[in-house]
């Protein structure tokens, strides 16, 4: 194998003529600079410079390979100065993948920081509810998730530990689910606190993405009924217009009511509490990165906030 040391050797000898005279220009000694060269020679099978008195000059093979060795010694100084600039937060590149909410919400306010801090990172923004945000992860196609879980009644994790026992998880806050009622339904107009989901029963109902609609009929069901959803949608915004146009009522995220700023609706607390957990997602070696670490930590940081 050539290794790239031996190479900068025999372009100083091939520039300077000598042994002495590279060793000089390399800041070493004459016997280092003859023992990589005869390395260098024993690596590629054949002589690469005939010593004839004081002179040396390259073979044919000698000459081939520092024509070569300009080219390859250049992309190596190139990507060792890309890799320090990555390195340093100098540049860089973070694919994320985040659910709707967490997209209006706590993404803007991560990424400004990191743009002020790191204007050479670079980041991508595509939006993907869970699981498929974490199969993307998975998968190779991007970098950081976030992604959300369900608490059960007790609070433990509705969906298991083992969901993301393979990935490096950061927790950015909880979310609690809230109820949406028009401004003239009963329990708005009642300025009631919390209700409890069964006072909700009878209602017809707007339900949200795939995953809170599962949710939903979940936490119906442990109140001992099962709604009657009359109208499905993945959009924050829909659900909060046909709620506010009286068509029913829904149960959002805080998260995602603060994404919408809803009209003509008004919020009720749920007890027992629901909660999901909002979390970004990495793989342990993709922790390492440093855009990759600086982008969770600034997540962590709005999610705080």
């Amino acid at each position: 194998m050539i290794e790239a040391r031996h190479l900068r050797v025999l372009r100083a000898v091939a520039t300077s003529g000598s042994f002495s005279a590279a060793a000089r220009d390399l800041g070493c000694t004459q016997p280092a600079v003859s023992q990589q060269m005869k390395a260098l020679e024993t690596s590629v099978g054949t002589p690469l410079l005939v010593r004839t008195g004081r002179e040396m000059r390259l073979t044919q093979a000698g000459e081939a390979l520092v024509r070569h060795a300009n080219g390859i010694l250049a992309g190596l100084t190139a990507a060792e100065e890309e890799v320090a600039a990555i390195a340093g937060l100098r540049a860089g590149r973070v694919r994320l993948v985040s659910f709707p909410s967490g997209s209006s919400t706590l993404v803007p306010t991560a990424l400004a920081a990191l743009r002020a801090a790191h204007p050479g990172t670079r980041v991508s923004l595509e939006e993907a509810e869970p699981p498929r945000s974490v199969e993307l992860l998975r998968e190779g196609d991007c970098d950081v998730a976030l992604a959300f879980r369900y608490e059960d009644a007790a609070g433990r994790d509705a969906a298991g530990a083992e969901e993301w026992a393979d990935l490096v998880v950061r927790p950015l806050l909880t979310d609690r689910l809230v109820a949406l009622v028009p401004e003239r339904h009963r329990l708005a107009r009642a300025g009631s606190g919390a209700v409890a989901i069964a006072e909700l029963a009878a209602e017809p109902w707007i339900a949200g993405c795939p995953r809170c609609r599962g949710q939903l009929v979940e936490v119906c069901a442990s109140a001992g009924f099962t709604p009657r959803i009359d109208f499905a949608t993945d959009d924050y915004p829909a659900v909060a217009g046909l709620v506010g146009a009286g068509l029913g009522v829904a149960v959002l995220p805080e998260l995602a009511i603060e994404s919408v700023r809803p009209r003509g609706v008004h919020t009720v607390p749920l007890e027992p509490a629901v909660r999901r957990e909002i979390v970004a997602l990495t793989l342990p070696d993709l922790s390492h990165v440093p855009a990759v670490a600086a982008t969770l930590d600034e997540l962590v940081r709005a999610g705080a906030r």
